[in-house]
């Protein structure tokens, strides 16, 4: 059982203005994965659509752009189409396997899930969107944990936005994903089986760009990064198990909890009066934020205070501590005055 691609003569044209019953799919847009082919009978009063019940000798299926047709005899796949056009369905026919532009590795899941019996008393035809399924919604529900090196601190933050997908391996997506006896399969069905993975690689993925540098508030430019994180960790779950994979992220906005939003609060007000990037705070403030107890400060020689390696102003390496002295004020200093308090090494 299997199909062949018919032909329209210059003379008649086009093959589907031609046929009075064919089989098309039913509706798809993009909120639907999969649907039932219905069966399309011309009238003088227009289209009728009725469910496909059996595939005869000799009928037409009309594909789409960015649809896969399958073709299943008592739910087991004999054939698949990927191309755009018009078939016709022969019985006798070995399979077809039109490939479009899909990959190689469709035609091998194909080798390994296909149907080899006699043709029964039920056929039925189904129809997979190839385009890209966007607009999917996500938001981080608890707090990502995120360290900031520009603040040298923790800091949770939260966001949400969209991500889309592509159907990669539809034979795979349909073995995998679709319920058997299914009339369609939304991206709702999707979402909820796929979030929370897609919720945990997350996690995963910002942990990387926090090790790469990437300060917390450029998260939302690095969309194709953490696209790429992602996939890393998606491909064994989605692309080698239900044949879709990850294709964009846009994220509509970056949040943070209130003791991260305090934090940055103090630290920029700090950058205001010392007018320098970072500065530490106060012993006040750094008893209610104990993150920033990462480091004791010390003092460039061009008057920064800073607790990195290098100076945030000057870039000069932070002095060897055997040269260093400690106020009485708890800054650590390299000259013969304290930058803060001004009292003279003793």
């Amino acid at each position: 059982m299997g199909i062949i691609q018919a032909t329209a003569s210059a003379v008649s044209g086009s093959l589907a203005a031609q046929w009075l019953e064919y089989i098309v799919s039913d509706r798809m847009d993009n909120n639907i994965l999969m649907t039932r082919g219905v069966r399309v009978i011309r009238g003088k009063n227009g289209n009728e659509y009725s469910r496909v019940q059996t595939i005869s000798n000799g009928s037409k299926i009309k594909i789409a752009p960015n649809q896969l047709m399958i073709l299943c005899d008592g739910g087991q796949i004999v054939d698949y189409c990927a191309t755009e056009g018009n078939y016709e369905v022969w019985l006798s026919s070995a399979p077809s396997m039109f490939n479009g532009e899909l990959s190689a590795a469709v035609k091998e899941t194909f080798q390994r899930i296909k149907y080899g019996g006699q043709p029964s008393a039920s056929q039925e035809v189904y129809f997979l969107n190839l385009q890209e399924i966007k607009g999917l919604k996500f938001g981080t529900r608890n707090p990502l944990q995120y360290f900031d090196n520009f603040y040298n601190a923790e800091l949770f933050i939260r966001c949400h936005g969209t991500y889309s997908i592509r159907i990669t391996d539809p034979l795979k997506f349909f073995e995998e994903v679709v319920p058997r006896n299914a009339d369609y399969v939304s991206t709702q069905v999707l979402s909820d089986q796929c979030l929370e993975e897609f919720l945990m690689a997350l996690q995963g993925a910002v942990s990387q760009m926090s090790q790469d540098g990437v300060r917390a508030s450029s998260l939302g430019a690095k969309s194709q990064d953490i696209v790429r994180y992602l996939n890393s960790q998606l491909d064994d779950l989605w692309k080698e198990k239900r044949g879709i994979e990850l294709v964009s992220i846009g994220i509509g906005n970056i949040s943070y909890d209130d003791q991260s939003r305090e934090l940055i609060e103090i630290r920029n007000r700090n950058t205001m009066i010392n007018q320098n990037p970072v500065s530490h705070p106060a012993p006040a403030q750094t008893e209610r934020h104990p993150r920033l107890n990462l480091r004791k400060s010390w003092a460039c020689q061009c008057g920064s205070e800073n607790y990195g390696d290098f100076c945030s102003v000057c870039g000069r390496k932070k002095p060897d501590p055997r040269n260093c002295w400690t106020c009485s004020c708890g800054l650590t200093n390299t000259g013969n005055f304290c930058s803060r308090c001004g009292k003279r090494r003793s």
